[in-house]
């Protein structure tokens, strides 16, 4: 056991309730009264995709680097007007895992598969693999080939060509096979050897046991500090945050992914960074109470704005664009005229139109290149 693992052994016993209770009652309070307003609301789902991008610029900024959110909606939707990066590509990183886990069922981002796969140790990638085409032979009893196919199948000629295309798909599947391997192998510049993942993640998974019978808001505290303690991952510090807000989410706290970098960037980074193990933990509970709070307000806030965009739908036609133009704008932090148009199907100019017709606030103070939305 590591000796960040045995400061934290037993630390259920250990924990100074006089000093936690006020804001863990607060934190509570502020969450379930966020999930509520969650539950019944209109924008629910547009809620949480605009909470995604902003959690994932949050992440950023916790470690020292700054990701414009514009610049994240545009990366996102592969409409970018510059060359995105090495921050940018991160930031793309935490907001591919957040959706990842919020999508997944409830306890698949804490077990074994959901870890490998979000490290990216899974031995596949986010998508399911593509089916492989059938390959054609010479049984007469295949009665799913396309008649042509059938009438043609013992031409020597395309035999010959689907051997050489046979051929060359496994030279393409092995080069494949052989360029994940070299991906897989840790280098020496860029990491640690010494350092044991594995065995740190299962440290903090162990950390994770020692909290079942605390409440949900102090138990995602405590595995907060686990995870800075034990450092699992060299290069995927942010992924515990993630994983902290799926234990909330897991533990029936929330139904929705909590934005938990969003809440610790309103706590100052001496405070997070105490040397003492209770500061931080009151540091993280009044995180997450501040996290509801502007939770909350940003609600309301885009709650409002719908409305008022949905006062401007009235009288309008049936085969009208507008209202897909509003569902999409409450989903996005910002859009640009090529995003509305590849969502809406029409032409870049038929989108500046609708966006005029809206009022939407332009937010980038550009002539081209211009992005509106719900701020």
């Amino acid at each position: 056991m590591s000796p960040e693992m045995s400061d934290l052994a037993g630390i259920a016993e250990r924990l100074p309730w006089p000093r936690l209770a006020a804001p863990l009652a607060k934190a509570e309070d502020a969450l379930a009264r966020l999930d509520e307003r969650l539950r019944t609301s209109p924008i629910r789902e547009g809620f949480i995709a605009r909470t995604h991008f902003l959690d994932a610029c949050a992440s950023l900024w916790l470690e020292g680097e700054l990701v414009h959110l514009e610049d994240l909606v545009l990366h996102d939707a592969e409409k970018d007007i510059r060359t995105p990066t090495h921050e940018l590509t991160r930031a793309h990183a935490v907001l591919r895992a957040r959706r990842r886990i919020a999508s997944a069922e409830l306890g698949w981002a804490l077990s074994a598969s959901g870890l490998g796969g979000l490290r990216g140790r899974a031995g596949e990638g986010e998508d399911a693999d593509p089916a492989k085409p059938r390959a054609i032979t010479g049984d007469a009893n295949d009665a799913d080939l396309a008649p042509d196919v059938v009438e043609d199948r013992h031409d020597p000629l395309l035999a010959e060509a689907l051997a050489a295309i046979d051929t060359a798909m496994a030279r393409a599947d092995r080069a494949v096979a052989g360029a994940q391997a070299r991906q897989r192998e840790r280098d020496p510049l860029a990491y640690d050897l010494d350092w044991d993942e594995d065995a740190r993640l299962e440290e903090w998974r162990q950390a994770l046991g020692g909290t079942r019978d605390l409440p949900a808001t102090l138990a995602a505290a405590i595995a907060l500090e686990a995870w800075i303690a034990i450092e699992p991952l060299q290069h995927q510090p942010w992924l515990g945050r993630l994983l902290v807000a799926s234990l909330l989410r897991q533990r029936g706290k929330t139904t929705h992914l909590a934005c938990l970098n969003v809440g610790l960037r309103f706590v100052p980074r001496e405070r997070r960074r105490a040397l003492e193990a209770t500061p931080r933990l009151v540091a993280t509970l009044e995180a997450i109470a501040a996290m509801a709070a502007a939770g909350l307000k940003d609600h309301d806030r885009w709650l409002v704005a719908r409305s008022l965009l949905a006062r401007k739908l009235e009288r309008r036609r049936s085969t009208s664009s507008l209202p897909a133009l509003v569902d999409y704008v409450m989903s996005r932090p910002l859009v640009s005229a090529g995003m509305i148009a590849a969502e809406l199907g029409i032409s870049a100019r038929a989108a500046q139109n609708l966006v005029a017709e809206l009022g939407l606030r332009e937010a980038t103070g550009r002539g081209r290149y211009r992005a509106w939305g719900i701020l």
